[in-house]
């Protein structure tokens, strides 16, 4: 089982982050942290990477469910979702699959959620 779910796009690397934060809140989702991998990476090592932006997304009302189910879960949120580009030019957007992620967490509950996660993702992803 794969821990992420990917999408190549022809829009710019702007253009990709405005698109996946538009979808995601279609799904409930806002984005609680927002990392500039290539400037803290400039900032704190003085090394050059290619653009690359981690957005923890959380959907309230899930976050809230598995807190309830697992009270350390919060080590595992939020979701995170990157937009990247890659060396051939174009932009790559991935999601985390809960399902995956939660496999480590010895609670039924947490499944159920993951999986009603999972299928907002999914469909975010599907409609970069």
């Amino acid at each position: 089982m794969s821990y992420f779910f990917t999408t190549k796009t022809t829009k710019t690397y702007e253009e990709a982050i405005d698109k996946v934060t538009s979808e995601l809140k279609k799904e409930g989702f806002g984005i609680l942290t927002e990392i500039d991998v290539k400037a803290t990476l400039k900032k704190k090592l003085d090394v050059d990477f290619r653009r690359y932006k981690i957005l923890g997304a959380c959907n309230p009302p899930f976050a809230y469910q598995a807190l309830l189910s697992e009270d350390k879960i919060g080590l595992m949120l939020p979701c995170n979702v990157i937009v990247q580009e890659t060396p051939d030019g174009t932009v790559e957007v991935s999601a985390i699959d809960p399902v995956a992620s939660m496999q480590a967490v010895d609670n039924p509950d947490l499944g159920e959620i993951a999986t009603q996660i999972r299928a907002k993702l999914q469909k975010v992803i599907n409609n970069i």
